[in-house]
């Protein structure tokens, strides 16, 4: 495969001329938009005929070298998560909670067809669990009143045991944020719990950490995370790489290759890498400028979409060559705006990095949307 970068006067035509293949092609894999107007700037992946994977529709191919996993919320369409199956190992369903006595909550929809999907696509489907309340919320206040009382704390446990055999799950992934400091080493305590649990029954627990650099990171979202500890309990860890440009933040780039290369070179020295997966984030934000705390909020879109924004009014498509990220701004009813998205050359470096370090998977946050390019280059990158 190959990564071309449109410059003006650049047509469908002239560039499937210049790489030897159809027009067609280009269209399909890129999901471009009839009358298919391009953006300069905007980078497009060119396949091969008879070279590209077979997709959803037409039949099955190899797995990816390394495990692929994506996180789905259960109204998830099921031709996305039909046409996105074929590129995972793994597929998080997201999420299930708890009360502070410890008592499973199940997500407000059904998830077991998600279950039969993936396991008749040969992924594994993981229970993935998380500490939200009734406001959708990250709440530190239920992980300590279960992590701190034993009688709760072994409720959750056993009923996790007991949905991942009646469910057919293969797993858990425990997505535990904004934990307490003083939580921390309870936490530790859960998971090693958790796994020495649900192990002799065949069944993996995995662990999301937030993105440090150092152990000594202060902040909510670091200091309840020992990467050293966590690494020993769990079989593998999610490195949230991602997030540093977020819905109530300033603009910039979401997953900036710079910052996440730190977070890998200190996550190595804490955490074998055959245990390590890295966060990849499959959306991108709008933000109105000038950005004001407390008041600006970013709209949240797809990568697709995000060059559809750019070609409606336009816009140029930069590219960041530290945060390795494009990104764009217009005008729209007098305001400014700036987007920063996910495109073919920024999930290039993305893979790079996981090859450079020897890492042993990947984790998308998420798969609600169907991004064609994304797929077929993280996919080609690891074919066995």
């Amino acid at each position: 495969m190959d990564i071309y970068v449109v410059t003006p006067g650049d047509t469908i035509d002239s560039i499937a001329r210049a790489f030897g293949t159809s027009a067609d092609s280009v269209i399909y894999d890129n999901q471009l938009v009839y009358p298919y107007a391009l953006a300069v700037g905007q980078a497009l992946l060119i396949t091969y005929p008879g070279e590209a994977p077979l997709s959803a529709e037409t039949g099955s191919f190899p797995k990816p070298s390394i495990q692929t996993g994506g996180y789905a919320y259960t109204y998830i369409s099921p031709w996305v998560l039909a046409q996105t199956l074929p590129f995972l190992t793994e597929l998080f369903i997201f999420s299930y909670g708890f009360t502070p006595e410890g008592t499973l909550i199940l997500p407000p929809l059904d998830d077991r067809w998600m279950i039969q999907a993936a396991i008749g696509q040969n992924v594994r489907p993981i229970l993935t669990l998380t500490p939200l309340d009734s406001s959708g919320q990250f709440n530190n206040n239920l992980i300590t009143s279960v992590l701190q009382n034993e009688t709760y704390k072994w409720t959750l446990i056993y009923q996790l045991l007991d949905t991942l055999q009646t469910k057919n799950f293969a797993g858990i992934d425990i997505d535990f944020e904004y934990i307490k400091s003083s939580d921390r080493d309870a936490f530790t305590a859960f998971v090693t719990e958790l796994a020495e649990t649900i192990r002799p029954y065949g069944y993996t627990v995995s662990a999301a950490l937030a993105p440090k650099t150092s152990a000594d990171q202060k902040g909510l979202l670091y200091e309840g995370k020992d990467y050293a500890a966590l690494g020993d309990a769990a079989d593998s860890v999610l490195l949230m790489t991602y997030e540093w440009g977020y819905k109530h933040g300033p603009s910039m780039a979401v997953a900036p290759l710079n910052m996440v290369r730190r977070v890998v070179e200190y996550a190595v020295t804490e955490i074998p890498p055959e245990k390590i997966h890295l966060g990849i984030p499959n959306y991108g934000y709008d933000w109105p400028l000038p950005y004001e705390q407390g008041v600006t909020t970013a709209v949240t879109i797809g990568n697709v979409e995000a060059v559809q924004i750019a070609i409606q009014h336009g816009a140029a498509i930069q590219f960041d060559e530290t945060a390795q990220s494009p990104y764009f701004r217009y005008m729209q009813d007098g305001v400014l705006h700036e987007v920063w998205f996910e495109d073919v050359r920024s999930i290039s470096a993305k893979s790079d990095l996981i090859q450079e370090f020897g890492l042993s998977g990947a984790g998308w946050w998420q798969i609600m949307r169907w991004w064609r390019a994304g797929w077929l280059l993280f996919y080609d990158r690891f074919q066995y």
